[in-house]
């Protein structure tokens, strides 16, 4: 382990400093001159906002070693404290979580199942369907993405309970997209006490948006204890989350 001590080093240190692309090309060299094995304890070492400042800054051009190897729990961890960045579009949580999750050698019931097992998990996985709010109500009701099916009354929970256990209306493989709609197929049918959970913090996500005034909005927006992501193209800064911050949501 010792050998490994000055490259976390760096690897923070070019983090702090917002250098995401040196911190993982130091990480891929490891894995290159090792194996993956090494990379393997070195991510093992690194905080989870260390983690997550390398696999949020996701480029659908190339993988990244980095989330090539991270483990179910580290991902998990990295996930749920993504919510401090100040990113409303969800963008970059959306990104990793389906560059990580529809990996080729992954199982995505691990890694969702490792996410719904921390505190905060279910509501990372609610902001990740934030923007498909309707067609996931639909979903839930329908057991179809018809957008046709996304308008109708919301499923009471114990309705839900009730049909947690139907079988599929549409196969998994007709919409294997590797985004929102196979991870809420996913979800609902074999995780199904997870994807119950996850809609019930979105309805209330929603509900809460729907409700507060827009100056409350603007005033949370202006310091919320979040940090901007404006400039998150690979090669950019991008601050690292608080540690204060992180420790309390882990």
């Amino acid at each position: 382990m010792s050998q490994y001590l000055a490259l976390i080093e760096k690897t923070q240190s070019l983090i702090a400093a917002g250098d995401i692309v040196g911190a993982e090309s130091a990480l891929v060299e490891l894995a290159d001159a090792e194996g993956d094995a090494a990379l393997m304890v070195v991510l093992e070492q690194l905080p989870p906002k260390d983690v997550l400042a390398v696999i949020r800054e996701y480029d659908n051009s190339r993988e990244s070693v980095v989330g090539l190897l991270v483990s179910p729990a580290q991902f998990a961890r990295a996930v749920v404290i993504e919510k401090l960045y100040k990113d409303l579009t969800r963008t970059h949580l959306r990104g990793m979580v389906n560059a990580v999750i529809f990996r080729e050698d992954a199982d995505p019931v691990e890694f969702l199942t490792a996410i719904g097992d921390l505190d905060g998990g279910a509501e990372a996985l609610a902001d990740y369907f934030s923007d498909q709010w309707s067609r996931v109500e639909g979903f839930a009701r329908s057991g179809s993405f018809d957008p046709a099916d996304e308008y109708g009354k919301m499923l009471s929970q114990s309705a839900l309970l009730a049909s947690a256990y139907e079988r599929p209306r549409v196969l998994q493989d007709e919409i294997a997209d590797r985004d929102w709609m196979q991870l809420a197929w996913i979800l609902r049918y074999e995780l199904p006490d997870l994807f119950i959970e996850m809609l019930m913090v979105l309805r209330a996500k929603g509900s809460a948006h729907h409700a507060a005034p827009d100056d409350e909005d603007e005033e949370d927006t202006l310091d919320d204890g979040k940090v901007e992501t404006g400039d998150t193209d690979r090669g950019k800064a991008t601050p690292t989350a608080r540690e204060s911050d992180e420790e309390s949501a882990i």
